[in-house]
């Protein structure tokens, strides 16, 4: 029965009552689909790597060719894991350039391909140094692509699926990290030790992302960029085709005017997406207004308390972590446990997002799933220093525990920092500084990912294992204290309740479930706001800088 309560309260539920209510044809259009799985599949580079780059380092033949190895310890791949995310930091602040000057479609071709260049420097690097520049390289196209996709899925869905194709972004990484680490796991059983080893790790995908590359000149470019643009007949053309409805159909001229009122509600003017006195002008909006300021603050804090949560520190150095808590064994038993973990890790974030966030609230998930990491993280670090004080003597059931934590560990994190710093940057941003906001958080959100994976391997090294769990323990407890403190209940709310949130005091924010008051003479309740469609999912998405966080379901 509370099962039934809480699976009809649900995200997916919603989007099945919306889905049967629209237009089937709408709904069911090929290219809409096709345009969006496209779109979706920006995520699969990212996760991608990072499930390669947690593995691949276990293959004999890589460690051969580069001198490093897993088996070595956290120190030995520090440099290989991290150094993609200053790729990645440079190319989200990149794209907020770039997006709105050639548009979506070319966007994805060219941060892709980037990728793909990337990759295959690493194929065929000699040595360590040609490997590092390769994963630099690569970096460029996975932040740049880690802003684009769900931002353009957002600007070419129909508001009654747009929060379910939004949601494909988020599929489509947990696919990858998890089809990533079991293609490692594979290649380790199946072939014999040779570079082709690790060059199929790396080329598999560069295969399947060309396949779209090809496939994108056949699907559609946003509507709103092409009248940002002023290419308005083409954009109705374009809509017409999206939706499968004559271009002179109701439906169709409602969302082009509704586009044309956006665009100038923002401040935009008819092919102003290069203008950089416009650029100046918001950025001085975000940084000049306190309220604006501390949506800034708040999105970066989110991002920062993530990372130094552990969460992905433990995916990315799953491996070493076995080691030092005593629970390694063959290179393909790690690789197993580590597929299970990545596949663990995948059913949570599809839980979390479509059934537990939307029932309990973002509150009362964040407090939930920030706790469950600290008391796993506790239980780790008692476990290493009693394994390390008795010389790895401990009872068998505590290994199975602590194995049993960082499973939990990976439940705390999914339902808590892993979703709900993309939830609250979302709902945070107003319309004309959406994209610049999102972009810039999330160039700092790489650089937070760079800075705990390149420290991770001293933070080992340095507190005999076990003092980076009360490390990581400590900062959930931080992040306890700052979410009750200063973390308000902002889901259904307007633009203008959001914005009188970040203009009150601060230490009052998590007591304003709702915020009347009263702007130009109407009084403003708990309603929801323009920016989101009907299922509750944030679908207004600004210039194409706009980042991951810009559109994720928010219901």
């Amino acid at each position: 029965m509370v099962f039934t309560d809480i699976l009809g309260k649900s995200t997916l539920a919603d989007y099945g009552k919306k889905i049967r209510s629209a237009p089937r044809e709408v709904v069911f259009s090929r290219t809409l689909l096709l345009s969006a799985m496209m779109f979706a599949t920006a995520a699969i580079p990212l996760t991608w790597d990072q499930g390669s780059a947690s593995t691949v380092s276990s293959l004999s033949s890589f460690e051969q060719q580069f001198g490093i190895s897993s088996k070595s310890g956290a120190n030995s791949t520090r440099n290989f894991v991290s150094l993609v995310y200053i790729g990645d930091a440079v190319g989200a602040a990149l794209s907020f350039f770039i997006n709105d000057r050639i548009g979506r479609l070319w966007s994805y071709r060219l941060y892709t391909s980037v990728w793909i260049m990337g990759q295959i420097v690493a194929m065929f690097s000699p040595g360590a140094s040609g490997l590092y520049a390769a994963r630099i390289i690569s970096g460029l196209g996975i932040g740049a692509l880690s802003v684009t996709g769900t931002v353009s899925i957002v600007e070419i869905a129909p508001a009654e699926i747009r929060g379910l194709l939004t949601a494909w972004y988020s599929v489509c990484m947990g696919i990858a990290l998890m089809t990533a680490t079991f293609c490692v796991y594979g290649i380790e059983i199946h072939m014999g030790s040779s570079r082709l080893q690790y060059q199929v790790v790396w080329f598999s995908p560069c295969i399947f992302m060309f396949l779209w590359i090809v496939a994108s000149f056949f699907l559609c470019e946003s509507p709103r960029w092409l009248i940002m643009c002023g290419r308005d007949e083409e954009a109705v053309q374009t809509l017409s085709t999206l939706r499968c409805l004559p271009s002179d159909d109701a439906r169709v001229q409602a969302e082009i005017e509704s586009i044309h009122h956006s665009l100038q509600s923002e401040g935009h003017d008819t092919d102003s997406r290069s203008s950089f006195g416009n650029m100046i002008s918001i950025a001085q909006e975000t940084f000049t207004d306190l309220s604006n300021l501390r949506r800034f603050q708040q999105a970066l804090i989110m991002y920062a308390l993530a990372e130094f949560s552990g969460g992905n520190s433990v995916t990315n150095y799953f491996i070493p972590i076995l080691e030092v808590a005593g629970l390694s064994g063959s290179s393909t038993h790690n690789l197993l446990l580590n597929g299970m973990y990545t596949l663990a890790k995948f059913v949570f974030s599809l839980a979390a997002s479509f059934i537990f966030i939307d029932f309990f609230g973002r509150r009362t998930s964040l407090f939930f799933g920030i706790t469950l990491q600290m008391v796993s993280d506790i239980y780790l670090a008692a476990f290493i220093k009693v394994l390390n004080d008795n010389n790895k003597d401990v009872p068998r059931s505590a290994s199975e525990a602590a194995l049993a934590a960082i499973f939990i560990h990976a439940l705390g994190y999914s339902v808590g920092l892993l979703t709900l710093p993309y939830v609250f940057g979302g709902e945070l941003w107003p319309n004309r500084i959406r994209s610049f906001g999102a972009a810039v958080s999330q160039t700092f959100h790489w650089l937070f990912h760079y800075a705990m994976t390149f420290a991770l391997p001293s933070l080992l090294s340095r507190t005999n294992n076990w003092g980076a769990f009360v490390f990581f323990a400590a900062w959930c407890a931080t992040a306890i204290l700052y979410v009750y403190l200063l973390v308000p209940e902002i889901a259904g709310l307007s633009v203008e309740e959001i914005d009188a949130i970040f203009r009150g005091p601060w230490i009052m924010a998590r007591r304003r479930k709702t915020i009347p008051s009263v702007l130009e003479g109407q009084e403003v309740g708990p309603k929801k706001s323009r920016d989101e469609n009907e299922t509750g999912t944030t679908v207004k998405a600004s210039k194409g800088g706009g980042g991951r966080d810009s559109v994720e379901s928010v219901a």
